[in-house]
């Protein structure tokens, strides 16, 4: 707006905070249809000496005859220890599961599919994998923790 009004690009251009003009001039070198024919009515009056007017355009007014109510985007929400689905591109998706593992450490698992349903499907048997692998872990770690107390109060006495 400020170019269109008038202002000069370095003054702009040190206004905004560019280091360059080049940089304001890259961002924001579009140029409104106003400024054209403002620039083409100009180069009329000084060059070929006529006593050009700026032509007046009315804006198009846009008709909707039935105008879609606005409703936000509610997302669909899961319930912890569900994993999640991200749909990559509109032929992959992916299924992300990332729960504590026995040592207490996140680790992350992904499944991918190209549709939301074989998605969902692959990340639920994935969940119920991944949860029996760290519930055995955990089993095994309090066995050899139980292992190692009874071993040091036996070698106590």
């Amino acid at each position: 707006m400020a170019l269109e009004h008038g202002m000069d690009v370095k003054t702009l251009s040190a206004t905004i905070g560019h280091v360059s003009s080049a940089t304001t001039i890259d961002i924001y070198s579009h140029i409104t249809d106003n400024m054209q024919r403002q620039a083409a009515v100009n180069i009329d009056r000084k060059i070929g000496g006529t006593d050009a007017e700026m032509p007046r355009f009315e804006k198009p007014v846009r008709k909707d005859d039935n105008p879609t109510p606005f409703e936000p985007y509610k997302p669909k929400i899961r319930k912890s220890g569900t994993g999640c689905v991200t749909m990559l591109n509109d032929h992959l998706f992916e299924g992300r599961f990332s729960p504590r593992n026995a040592y207490g450490k996140r680790e992350a698992h992904n499944i991918y599919a190209k549709t939301r349903e074989e998605c969902e499907e692959k990340l639920a048997k994935m969940i119920v994998e991944v949860k029996a692998r760290i519930k055995a872990d955990k089993e095994r770690l309090k066995a050899e923790g139980e292992s190692l107390t009874e071993g040091f109060t036996m070698g106590g006495m």
